[in-house]
């Protein structure tokens, strides 16, 4: 839960630096289980639209995250030493979105890149001291 906050509170629309995987998994698996609970909640107060499943609510949640979640999928990228350009190839069919995960779960470059230093070792001297 601390990295769903830490996306939404401290980096909300922080296009650059870098992210580690961790931070990015774990943003997109408590965005995931709330994008659900939104959908949920839809149904038990009648105002999902039918035959569509979902309502107002998802749709105010999706809206709300759709900057953090871009945001923090352009930081992964960075750390793979990516653009954040690279989101653009899932809009090629299969494919694209294949590569895209693959992008994604990619350890990150070790060592500083062009987008900042390496998150892992930020860490890590950040719990040293």
């Amino acid at each position: 839960m601390e990295w769903f906050l830490k996306v939404v509170k401290h980096h909300y629309a922080d296009f650059k630096g870098r992210a580690r995987r961790q931070e990015y998994w774990m943003f997109a698996l408590f965005n995931a289980i709330f994008a659900i609970a939104a959908i949920i909640l839809d149904n038990l107060f009648g105002i999902a639209i039918d035959g569509v499943g979902y309502g107002p609510i998802y749709g105010i949640y999706l809206l709300a995250m759709l900057v953090p979640g871009l945001a923090a999928a352009v930081r992964r990228l960075h750390d793979t030493g990516k653009s954040g350009y690279m989101l653009l190839v899932s809009l090629i069919p299969i494919a694209g979105a294949i590569w895209l995960i693959v992008l994604l779960v990619r350890e990150g470059d070790p060592g500083p890149n062009e987008y900042g230093p390496d998150p892992k070792s930020v860490v890590t001297m950040t719990e040293a001291s």
